[in-house]
């Protein structure tokens, strides 16, 4: 904010409630540029408007819920925030992963509650981290941070489906297929952007391939995910448990999630670190000032 004010006349939307297509409509047609985050709803229908705005410099690296295809026939630009979130989203990756397979979540619940009746040999009994298989779907910046930190610190093999071929620079091996890669890992972690195709990826038929011990982590977005399939899948015992950062309709979560044990639950903290979300902040200004300058967006989309 600092930064912001200190080069342009600045309107901050002051609640915790994103800009539905109607708000986010008219202020593209009264300001010169925007700094979005996650939910603020610039679909298509909003760019049926007189266009003010020159740029949409979202808080994010996710921007899902900006529709760049209707912003870019309107002349306005767009840009995220990739690179510094790489590290404090695959953070809680991890933190999922540990939690679910060591009953973090259940373990805590039982101490608060005064529930917990000591030690013992059999009980509180979880799934071993180290040397299981964990598969990536989607080999970017945060999924190849999550295998790094995997295959390093816990001496897991990798293995990961993306759409197109994708070397990496550490021993992991890529599949050909969502479903062989649900199939053979242990763990499945999402790192793939939302929207577009990537819609419901996660669905039933996919789900359905996993072994009845895996776990599912997604650190992506909510939309990637068939909710119903996979609260269908964990209430049958189909798969183990979930770790989940990210909703389909944030900030509501399903009740079926809350009530089972094996699903972890966090409030989308993926960047939740504030010098992380200051360095998102200030890559969206930066992104504002070269395009008032006429510059190339450093991160455009």
């Amino acid at each position: 904010m600092k930064a912001a004010r200190a080069r342009f006349d600045v309107t901050l939307n002051e609640g915790n409630t994103p800009l539905a297509v109607e708000e986010a409509a008219t202020a593209l047609s009264n300001y010169d540029a925007i700094l979005p985050t996650i939910g603020d709803q610039f679909s298509g229908a909003a760019f049926q408007t007189d266009i003010r705005c020159g740029v949409l410099a979202n808080f994010g690296v996710g921007y899902n819920h900006i529709d760049a295809e209707a912003a870019r026939a309107a002349g306005v630009a767009v840009s995220n925030t990739p690179n510094v979130v790489t590290d404090a989203t695959a953070d809680i990756g991890l933190t999922l992963i540990l939690s679910v397979c060591r009953r973090g979540g259940e373990g805590e619940r039982l101490v608060r509650t005064n529930k917990w009746g000591g030690w013992g040999p059999t009980e509180m009994l979880g799934t071993h981290v180290t040397g299981k298989t964990v598969g990536i779907v989607g080999m970017g910046r945060i999924g190849q941070a999550v295998a790094r930190r995997c295959h390093y610190g816990f001496e897991m093999p990798v293995i990961y489906f993306n759409r197109s071929r994708k070397p990496v620079d550490l021993p992991a091996t890529q599949v050909d297929t969502l479903e062989e890669l649900m199939g053979q890992a242990d763990i499945v972690v999402v790192t793939v952007p939302g929207g577009g195709p990537n819609t419901k990826m996660i669905d039933a038929a996919v789900i359905a391939t996993m072994k009845r011990s895996g776990i599912f982590v997604n650190i992506a977005r909510g939309d990637v995910v068939d909710e119903g399939a996979l609260i269908a899948a964990l209430q049958s015992g189909q798969i183990a448990g979930a770790g989940l950062d990210v909703f389909e309709n944030e900030p509501e979560v399903p009740d079926a999630f809350k009530v089972m044990e094996n699903v972890v639950l966090l409030p989308h903290l993926g960047t939740a670190a504030l010098e992380v979300r200051e360095a998102m902040g200030q890559m969206a200004i930066d992104n504002i000032v070269a395009w008032e300058e006429g510059r190339p967006l450093p991160q455009a989309v």
